[in-house]
Protein backbone atom coordinates (compact mmCIF):
# COMPACT_ATOMS: atom_id res chain seq x y z
CA UNK A 1 0.00 0.00 0.00
CA UNK A 2 1.31 3.42 -0.60
CA UNK A 3 -0.87 5.49 1.52
CA UNK A 4 0.13 6.36 4.81
CA UNK A 5 -2.34 6.79 7.52
CA UNK A 6 -2.04 8.63 10.77
CA UNK A 7 -3.94 6.87 13.85
CA UNK A 8 -4.51 8.25 17.14
CA UNK A 9 -5.97 6.36 19.93
CA UNK A 10 -4.15 2.93 20.50
CA UNK A 11 -6.89 1.49 23.37
CA UNK A 12 -8.46 -1.73 23.57
CA UNK A 13 -10.05 -1.51 20.37
CA UNK A 14 -7.86 1.12 18.29
CA UNK A 15 -4.64 -1.13 19.06
CA UNK A 16 -5.82 -4.76 17.18
CA UNK A 17 -7.74 -2.06 14.22
CA UNK A 18 -4.72 -0.41 13.88
CA UNK A 19 -2.57 -3.83 13.45
CA UNK A 20 -4.64 -5.15 11.02
CA UNK A 21 -4.01 -1.88 8.66
CA UNK A 22 -0.14 -2.65 9.54
CA UNK A 23 -0.84 -6.21 8.40
CA UNK A 24 -2.53 -5.12 5.28
CA UNK A 25 0.50 -3.18 4.42
CA UNK A 26 -0.62 0.42 4.92
CA UNK A 27 2.48 2.42 6.45
CA UNK A 28 1.47 3.92 10.17
CA UNK A 29 1.86 7.23 12.03
CA UNK A 30 0.27 6.63 15.29
CA UNK A 31 -0.38 8.73 18.34
CA UNK A 32 -1.66 7.96 22.20
CA UNK A 33 -1.56 9.91 24.92
CA UNK A 34 0.06 6.73 26.75
CA UNK A 35 2.69 5.97 24.14
CA UNK A 36 3.86 3.00 25.21
CA UNK A 37 0.67 1.17 24.19
CA UNK A 38 2.06 2.20 20.46
CA UNK A 39 5.19 -0.26 21.02
CA UNK A 40 3.97 -3.30 19.44
CA UNK A 41 3.21 -1.70 16.48
CA UNK A 42 6.56 0.60 16.59
CA UNK A 43 7.97 -3.04 16.82
CA UNK A 44 5.84 -3.69 13.42
CA UNK A 45 7.65 -0.26 11.71
CA UNK A 46 4.69 2.01 12.50
CA UNK A 47 5.90 5.94 13.71
CA UNK A 48 5.28 7.60 17.06
CA UNK A 49 4.28 10.76 17.12
CA UNK A 50 4.65 13.31 19.69
CA UNK A 51 1.24 15.00 19.70
CA UNK A 52 -1.99 14.28 17.22
CA UNK A 53 -0.82 16.98 14.55
CA UNK A 54 1.97 14.79 13.74
CA UNK A 55 0.47 11.84 12.41
CA UNK A 56 -1.56 14.27 9.85
CA UNK A 57 0.33 14.55 6.41
CA UNK A 58 -1.17 17.11 3.98
CA UNK A 59 -3.75 15.44 1.28
CA UNK A 60 -3.66 12.36 3.47
CA UNK A 61 -5.88 9.96 6.12
CA UNK A 62 -6.53 9.93 9.99
CA UNK A 63 -8.25 8.36 11.31
CA UNK A 64 -9.07 8.24 15.44
CA UNK A 65 -10.67 6.12 17.93
CA UNK A 66 -11.18 7.88 20.90
CA UNK A 67 -13.54 7.44 24.17
CA UNK A 68 -15.73 10.04 23.41
CA UNK A 69 -17.06 13.59 22.71
CA UNK A 70 -14.98 15.79 24.56
CA UNK A 71 -11.44 13.20 23.23
CA UNK A 72 -12.72 13.51 19.53
CA UNK A 73 -13.19 17.47 20.71
CA UNK A 74 -9.86 17.54 21.69
CA UNK A 75 -7.98 15.84 18.95
CA UNK A 76 -9.48 17.93 16.08
CA UNK A 77 -9.09 21.43 18.47
CA UNK A 78 -5.27 20.33 19.02
CA UNK A 79 -2.69 22.43 17.62
CA UNK A 80 -1.91 21.93 14.35
CA UNK A 81 -4.21 19.50 13.50
CA UNK A 82 -6.77 21.00 11.05
CA UNK A 83 -4.52 23.23 9.36
CA UNK A 84 -2.29 20.04 8.47
CA UNK A 85 -5.54 18.28 7.34
CA UNK A 86 -6.36 20.32 4.52
CA UNK A 87 -7.95 20.00 1.24
CA UNK A 88 -8.12 16.60 0.05
CA UNK A 89 -7.46 15.15 3.29
CA UNK A 90 -9.84 12.72 5.12
CA UNK A 91 -10.50 12.31 8.95
CA UNK A 92 -11.91 9.03 9.67
CA UNK A 93 -13.52 9.16 13.09
CA UNK A 94 -14.32 6.13 14.71
CA UNK A 95 -15.43 7.09 17.70
CA UNK A 96 -18.71 6.46 19.22
CA UNK A 97 -20.63 9.99 20.12
CA UNK A 98 -23.62 12.06 19.94
CA UNK A 99 -24.78 12.99 16.42
CA UNK A 100 -24.68 16.64 17.30
CA UNK A 101 -20.41 16.31 18.14
CA UNK A 102 -20.57 15.15 14.28
CA UNK A 103 -22.52 17.18 12.94
CA UNK A 104 -20.18 20.18 14.43
CA UNK A 105 -16.98 18.69 13.42
CA UNK A 106 -18.02 17.36 10.34
CA UNK A 107 -18.96 22.04 9.63
CA UNK A 108 -15.65 22.59 11.12
CA UNK A 109 -13.74 20.36 8.54
CA UNK A 110 -15.49 21.71 5.87
CA UNK A 111 -14.65 25.12 6.48
CA UNK A 112 -10.76 23.67 6.19
CA UNK A 113 -11.73 22.01 3.08
CA UNK A 114 -10.94 18.89 4.78
CA UNK A 115 -13.70 15.89 4.60
CA UNK A 116 -14.91 13.88 8.36
CA UNK A 117 -16.38 10.56 7.72
CA UNK A 118 -18.20 9.18 10.35
CA UNK A 119 -17.72 5.26 11.02
CA UNK A 120 -18.47 4.11 14.44
CA UNK A 121 -17.33 0.43 15.14
CA UNK A 122 -20.14 -2.98 16.36
CA UNK A 123 -17.18 -4.98 18.15
CA UNK A 124 -14.85 -6.58 20.56
CA UNK A 125 -11.43 -6.29 20.43
CA UNK A 126 -11.13 -9.97 19.49
CA UNK A 127 -13.97 -9.30 16.46
CA UNK A 128 -11.25 -6.75 15.08
CA UNK A 129 -8.53 -9.81 15.32
CA UNK A 130 -10.79 -12.30 13.73
CA UNK A 131 -11.75 -9.64 10.96
CA UNK A 132 -15.64 -9.14 12.33
CA UNK A 133 -16.28 -5.77 12.60
CA UNK A 134 -19.39 -4.15 11.17
CA UNK A 135 -19.26 -0.58 10.88
CA UNK A 136 -21.57 2.24 9.05
CA UNK A 137 -20.41 5.05 8.22
CA UNK A 138 -21.43 8.63 6.66
CA UNK A 139 -19.81 11.61 5.03
CA UNK A 140 -19.18 13.20 1.74
CA UNK A 141 -19.45 10.36 -1.03
CA UNK A 142 -15.66 10.93 -2.59
CA UNK A 143 -14.37 10.42 0.75
CA UNK A 144 -16.48 7.25 1.38
CA UNK A 145 -15.20 5.66 -1.76
CA UNK A 146 -11.47 6.17 -0.78
CA UNK A 147 -11.61 4.96 2.84
CA UNK A 148 -13.82 1.67 2.03
CA UNK A 149 -10.47 0.22 1.14
CA UNK A 150 -9.23 0.96 4.71
CA UNK A 151 -12.43 0.03 6.95
CA UNK A 152 -11.94 -3.53 4.90
CA UNK A 153 -8.36 -3.50 5.70
CA UNK A 154 -9.57 -2.47 9.49
CA UNK A 155 -11.27 -6.07 9.71
CA UNK A 156 -14.93 -5.13 8.61
CA UNK A 157 -17.12 -8.02 7.09
CA UNK A 158 -19.61 -5.48 6.44
CA UNK A 159 -19.87 -2.21 5.57
CA UNK A 160 -23.21 0.16 5.38
CA UNK A 161 -23.50 3.34 3.57
CA UNK A 162 -26.03 5.45 5.95
CA UNK A 163 -25.57 8.43 2.96
CA UNK A 164 -23.87 11.61 3.07
CA UNK A 165 -25.43 13.50 6.21
CA UNK A 166 -23.34 14.38 9.75
CA UNK A 167 -24.63 12.09 12.42
CA UNK A 168 -26.51 9.19 10.67
CA UNK A 169 -23.83 6.56 11.62
CA UNK A 170 -23.39 7.14 15.39
CA UNK A 171 -27.32 7.11 15.28
CA UNK A 172 -27.22 3.80 13.83
CA UNK A 173 -24.36 3.19 16.41
CA UNK A 174 -25.79 4.15 19.76
CA UNK A 175 -29.60 2.27 18.59
CA UNK A 176 -27.23 -1.00 17.85
CA UNK A 177 -25.22 -0.38 21.31
CA UNK A 178 -28.85 0.35 23.02
CA UNK A 179 -30.26 -2.85 21.39
CA UNK A 180 -27.12 -4.44 22.70
CA UNK A 181 -27.32 -3.59 26.40
CA UNK A 182 -31.29 -4.15 26.36
CA UNK A 183 -30.70 -8.00 25.38
CA UNK A 184 -27.53 -8.25 27.75
CA UNK A 185 -29.48 -7.52 30.72
CA UNK A 186 -32.52 -9.49 29.56
CA UNK A 187 -30.58 -12.57 29.15
CA UNK A 188 -29.26 -12.30 32.44
CA UNK A 189 -32.16 -12.07 33.96
CA UNK A 190 -34.06 -14.76 32.14
CA UNK A 191 -30.60 -17.24 33.01
CA UNK A 192 -30.83 -16.06 36.94
CA UNK A 193 -34.77 -16.82 36.91
CA UNK A 194 -33.61 -20.20 35.58
CA UNK A 195 -30.94 -21.06 37.63
CA UNK A 196 -32.31 -20.18 40.76
CA UNK A 197 -35.17 -22.28 40.05
CA UNK A 198 -33.03 -25.53 39.71
CA UNK A 199 -32.63 -25.48 35.38
CA UNK A 200 -28.94 -25.29 34.20
CA UNK A 201 -28.49 -21.72 32.39
CA UNK A 202 -26.35 -23.21 29.94
CA UNK A 203 -28.87 -25.99 28.70
CA UNK A 204 -31.22 -23.09 28.91
CA UNK A 205 -29.65 -20.59 26.62
CA UNK A 206 -28.39 -23.53 24.25
CA UNK A 207 -31.62 -24.27 23.30
CA UNK A 208 -33.00 -20.48 23.19
CA UNK A 209 -29.59 -19.60 20.92
CA UNK A 210 -29.87 -22.83 18.46
CA UNK A 211 -33.97 -21.91 17.98
CA UNK A 212 -35.85 -18.59 18.74
CA UNK A 213 -33.08 -16.65 19.53
CA UNK A 214 -30.38 -17.76 16.81
CA UNK A 215 -28.47 -14.31 16.55
CA UNK A 216 -24.95 -13.33 17.12
CA UNK A 217 -25.72 -11.12 20.31
CA UNK A 218 -27.86 -13.51 22.00
CA UNK A 219 -24.80 -17.03 21.65
CA UNK A 220 -21.86 -14.49 22.66
CA UNK A 221 -23.21 -12.53 26.14
CA UNK A 222 -25.57 -15.54 26.78
CA UNK A 223 -22.64 -17.58 27.09
CA UNK A 224 -20.93 -15.40 28.67
CA UNK A 225 -23.79 -15.35 31.17
CA UNK A 226 -24.40 -18.67 31.86
CA UNK A 227 -20.72 -19.56 32.27
CA UNK A 228 -19.62 -16.43 34.37
CA UNK A 229 -22.49 -14.68 35.61
CA UNK A 230 -22.19 -11.40 34.17
CA UNK A 231 -22.93 -9.66 30.59
CA UNK A 232 -20.17 -6.82 31.05
CA UNK A 233 -18.27 -6.67 33.98
CA UNK A 234 -16.90 -3.39 35.21
CA UNK A 235 -16.37 -2.00 31.35
CA UNK A 236 -17.79 1.22 31.38
CA UNK A 237 -18.90 1.49 28.01
CA UNK A 238 -22.44 0.15 28.41
CA UNK A 239 -22.79 3.12 30.62
CA UNK A 240 -21.71 5.72 28.53
CA UNK A 241 -23.75 4.52 25.64
CA UNK A 242 -26.87 4.32 26.99
CA UNK A 243 -26.47 8.22 28.49
CA UNK A 244 -25.72 9.00 24.79
CA UNK A 245 -29.13 7.45 23.61
CA UNK A 246 -31.43 8.91 26.34
CA UNK A 247 -29.80 12.85 25.26
CA UNK A 248 -30.22 11.55 21.56
CA UNK A 249 -33.91 10.57 22.12
CA UNK A 250 -34.34 13.69 24.53
CA UNK A 251 -33.56 16.05 21.56
CA UNK A 252 -36.86 15.08 19.99
CA UNK A 253 -38.44 14.68 23.58
CA UNK A 254 -39.00 11.38 22.71
CA UNK A 255 -39.62 9.36 26.04
CA UNK A 256 -36.77 6.88 26.99
CA UNK A 257 -38.40 4.52 29.81
CA UNK A 258 -36.13 1.46 28.76
CA UNK A 259 -33.09 3.18 28.55
CA UNK A 260 -33.60 5.13 31.75
CA UNK A 261 -34.08 1.83 33.74
CA UNK A 262 -30.91 0.46 31.92
CA UNK A 263 -29.04 3.32 33.04
CA UNK A 264 -30.01 3.47 36.63
CA UNK A 265 -28.99 -0.69 36.44
CA UNK A 266 -25.92 0.18 35.28
CA UNK A 267 -24.96 2.87 37.61
CA UNK A 268 -25.96 0.51 40.78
Amino acid sequence: MSETIGFIGLGNLGLPVATNLLKAGYALHVYNRTADKAQSLVAQGAQLAERPADVVTSGGIVVSLVWDDTALESVVMSDGFLERLGPGSIHIAMSTVLPETSKKLAAIHAEHGCAYVEAPIFGVPQAAVARQLWIPFTGPQIAKERVRPILEAMGAQGIFDFGEEAGAANIVKIAGNFLIVSAGRSVGEALTMAKKNGVDPKAVIDMLTSSLFNAPIYKSYGKRIAEQGEAFGQNPIPLKDIGLFKKTAQRIEEPTPIANTLHDLLQN
